[in-house]
């Protein structure tokens, strides 16, 4: 059960029009967060706001609607101004949007496999331009919504598109990875969780049944509570801190990361 000190923040959570990153909105809401409500356009976005406000008797006034798709960087830098114009004070950012990859190798316009741009690249650009609105104060912090397939995977340094070998599942899972060996990035205080096989669109990558949304999204919101005590970097299976793979910790595997992500999203330092 979420505590009594989630009332008053402010979170964003990315790919909330459906599935888990619905009902963490739903939850968050319901214990007094001001979500930002993020789809892929301002109409799915907002109509997602008006289901919760419909169907779950959200309080509107918790309720913001944003929008970017995640297959043009250019649109998730206009979420961050926008975001950190409206609300310079962010507590919690969830890095939940994703999609499996497609069973044809597909490019996005910014030049990157599609998978590994809207699974972790647009979260790693995101989070990086909205560090000055996280807040240090205790419990803030960012939440990646990752995978126990993470384990499963290896990152493509020479091609991380992988056009020299595609495979759906190895692209999916080496996004996944990306995003857990992310959480360790000094410069934020984040963790990452596998919330469970759920009854998602995802469903189909791990089984034939999973339990609900809900159900996952819950293990989400207890990481978004400043009462849940973390360790930068934590990888969570469920409510239950476990290790990730090994190179999802590794000093050198984070900074190469971070290299090879501010080169793919054009954000070198």
């Amino acid at each position: 059960m979420p505590s009594a000190a989630l009332s008053g923040r402010t979170a964003l959570v990315t790919g909330a029009t459906s599935g888990i990153g619905h009902e963490t909105a739903r939850l968050l809401a319901e214990h007094g967060v001001t979500v930002l409500v993020h789809g892929r356009t301002a109409d799915e976005a907002q109509a997602a706001v008006d289901r919760l406000v419909a169907t779950a008797g959200v309080d509107v006034a918790r309720l913001r609607a944003v929008a970017a798709d995640f297959t043009r960087l250019e649109e998730v830098e206009q979420l961050a101004s926008r975001v950190v114009a409206e609300h310079p004070h962010l507590d919690v950012l969830v890095n939940n949007a994703g999609m499996a990859a497609p069973e044809r190798h597909t490019i996005t316009a910014d030049g990157n496999e599609i998978a590994f741009q809207v699974n972790f690249l647009a979260h790693y650009l995101l989070t990086s331009l909205l560090e000055p609105a996280l807040t240090s104060d205790p419990g803030g912090r960012v939440v990646n919504v990752s995978s126990s397939l993470h384990r499963t995977a290896s990152i493509s340094w020479s091609d991380p598109n992988r056009a020299r070998r595609y495979s759906r599942l190895a692209a999916y899972a080496q996004s996944q990875l990306a995003l857990t060996v992310f959480a360790a990035d000094p410069r934020v205080t984040a963790v990452s969780v596998h919330p469970g096989v759920c009854d998602t669109a995802l469903l189909p990558l791990y089984a034939h049944e999973g339990a609900s949304a809900a159900e996952g999204a819950a293990h989400v919101v207890r990481l978004c509570d400043p009462a849940t005590e973390i360790v930068n970097g934590a990888y969570y299976d469920g409510a239950e801190r476990v290790e990730p793979a090994a190179a999802a910790t590794e000093d050198r595997t984070v900074k190469r990361l971070n290299k090879l992500a501010a080169l793919l999203v054009g954000h070198e330092s």
